[in-house]
């Protein structure tokens, strides 16, 4: 058999099921072989939004992700996804077809192992019919058991060439890392020392399945629980949880983990954004890393215990030292009130800072109180990757539109017509959260805008949750949303994106459509990329290059078969509404002309990090 078909077979024998890309000639026949073996392919629009729809599927079902691509530019389009990927160590495999061996000069002849070497991922290779079979394997188990981004090189040549069928050897079990007696009781003793300890549960307690047992280890010690962004959903439900810590966290969590005497970090690097560059640990605070991976330990701050070993092993074996000792903590039923009163972000009081327009009767309602946010939120303004307040921002929807009627109506008349009205986003947002039913796979783009999403709606759980943040490239967000909406089907999928990020990746409306997935896809309109408007701004210097013309989202939707609605006010949601309550027999784009008069904290930190 040809060693393309052989590929095909290897890979579906590991259990590959899913596949995505862009078909050329040179991953023709390997894709199709696939195929043939009982994998699904999804065709993307671009190879950038194949790889994001491949690294969103792996985030959202823990599996190896498969992405095939053409030899040359179907790899160099696909690289920022990649990366992305790579970044966030997701087991991701790419399928990279490469010129023949004696190609010397072909025009798509590139460096595939330094490419991927050059962004994080790992390079493997068909070397030769004989050892091709043994390659694949190799490469998948990589990506699998290391939950490692790997680049599969596929020369045509070889691929062309004929093997023995292949036979796919049974893996080994592997264990989970167990962590040493003396790392143990070190953990322990700190743990019994402490009066004010938070657990802060990284990725790493996400892949581990651990939540049930660090809940068992924070209810014996007295621990406040908490995550980094991108393990938000972990503790959805506990009345211990925090939520998210850093720079998404509420002003109750800042204070709290802020004060806390222990910080113990769970598959958790404690990075400059989880940490908020170290001004949420306290003078004094112990720091704790457990994690399976020593490059991890210590990498981004000092730690005081290091513990090398598996979240969820090292939460049983510390479990088993302490015993049937139960500790006071953090924990108090006034604390819980507190937590269960400020716990959340549309609890804390703000300011709605939504704009009057010529068309409309006022800002939206005011959700929460009357004081302007307090941690530094200066309220909701920012957008997505853009930024711009003013009366020649946003436009509304088509000809055709009205101010109701259904979900493809807009506000106002025309679509050169702007009424001047903003909807501010953190209203936007919770009125959102109100309406989506509460099982949602909330998947966000980078940019401005990028905190409301993550801030304000609810996900059921972690894995309903792909923040796609390790590479903070914008664009990501829509196909990333495609990838995790196969993975959980179940769940209605809410893509949120920044206009700036939604127009560059707007190819991949057209896979929504075609794949009929009942997707909501929200724009956070600021008719600018809003990151750069509020770090330069302050200082006086032109902004031409970062701000845009109006551009009438809803309709773009509508022109890809979305059904398409623009909201300036919270009275303009009416039509989602309508939209939920209907077939959902196609996706919903919400173009949301937002306020936009301040920069992000959130970003603020991020800038910190440049």
């Amino acid at each position: 058999m040809l060693v393309s078909e052989a590929a095909g077979a290897v890979l579906t024998g590991l259990g590959a099921d899913m596949v995505f890309g862009v078909v050329g000639s040179g991953n023709f026949h390997v894709t199709n072989a696939l195929i043939a073996h009982g994998a699904r392919f999804v065709a993307a629009r671009h190879e950038g939004g194949a790889a994001c729809m491949a690294d969103g599927w792996a985030r959202a079902t823990g599996k190896v992700g498969l992405l095939s691509v053409h030899q040359g530019p179907g790899l160099t389009n696909a690289m920022t996804g990649i990366t992305e990927a790579a970044k966030s160590r997701t087991p991701l495999l790419v399928l990279a077809a490469d010129v023949a061996g004696a190609a010397v000069r072909s025009n798509f002849r590139i460096d595939v192992a330094a490419l991927a070497a050059a962004v994080g991922a790992e390079a493997e290779r068909l070397h030769s019919p004989g050892s091709a079979a043994a390659d694949v394997i190799r490469a998948y188990r990589t990506a699998q058991a290391q939950r490692r981004t790997v680049v599969l090189a596929m020369p045509l040549d070889v691929q062309a060439a004929q093997c023995d069928p292949p036979a796919v050897p049974a893996a080994p079990p592997l264990s989970p890392c167990q962590p040493a007696g003396e790392s143990v009781a070190e953990l322990a003793r700190v743990l019994t020392g402490a009066q004010r300890p938070v657990f802060v549960a990284g990725r790493g307690a996400r892949v581990a399945d651990a939540r049930a047992g660090l809940e068992r280890l924070a209810d014996a010690c007295g621990a406040l629980l908490a995550t980094s962004a991108a393990a938000k959903g972990l503790f959805r439900g506990n009345p211990w949880d925090l939520d998210v810590s850093g720079g998404f966290a509420t002003p109750l969590a800042a204070e709290l983990i802020g004060a806390a005497d222990l910080i113990v970090g769970w598959g958790c690097s404690l990075n400059m954004w989880t940490m908020r560059h170290g001004r949420l640990i306290g003078p004094g605070a112990t720091v704790v890393q457990v994690d399976n991976e020593v490059s991890a330990i210590g990498a981004h701050r000092p730690v005081d215990v290091a513990v090398l070993g598996d979240v969820a092993e090292t939460c049983r074996a510390v479990l088993a030292e302490l015993g049937s000792r139960t500790l006071g903590g953090y924990r108090s039923p006034e604390l819980q009130t507190r937590i269960g009163r400020e716990g959340r972000w549309r609890d804390v009081p703000y300011t709605d800072e939504g704009t009057h327009g010529t068309d409309t009767g006022g800002p939206g309602a005011v959700a929460g109180g009357a004081e302007t946010g307090r941690d530094g939120t200066g309220a909701g303004r920012d957008g997505s990757d853009e930024e711009r307040d003013g009366p020649d921002q946003g436009r509304s929807g088509g000809p055709d539109q009205g101010r109701s009627g259904g979900p493809d109506q807009g506000r106002s008349g025309g679509p050169g017509e702007d009424s001047g009205a903003r909807i501010d986003p953190r209203t936007l947002t919770i009125a959102l959260d109100d309406l989506l039913p509460a099982q949602r796979m909330v998947s966000v783009d980078s940019g401005n805008f990028m905190g409301y999403p993550s801030m304000f709606l609810s996900v059921p759980d972690a894995s309903a949750f792909c923040f796609t943040q390790a590479y903070q490239s914008i664009g990501l967000g829509l196909a990333s949303a495609i990838g995790a909406a196969l993975a959980q089907p179940g769940r209605l999928p809410v893509a949120a994106l920044g206009d700036g990020g939604a127009l560059m990746g707007i190819s991949e409306l057209e896979t929504v459509v075609r794949l009929r997935l009942p997707m909501v896809i929200v724009v956070y309109d600021d008719a600018a990329y809003g990151a750069e408007v509020h770090h330069f701004g302050p200082d006086r210097h032109p902004l031409d290059t970062v701000r845009f013309p109006p551009t009438d989202i809803a309709a773009i939707g509508r022109g890809f078969g979305c059904a398409g609605v623009t909201v300036r006010g919270p009275q303009d949601l009416a039509p989602v509404r309508e939209w939920l309550a209907g077939p959902r027999d196609r996706p919903l784009v919400i173009d949301a002309k937002i306020t936009s008069g301040s920069g992000s904290w959130w970003l603020e930190e991020a800038f910190r990090g440049h």
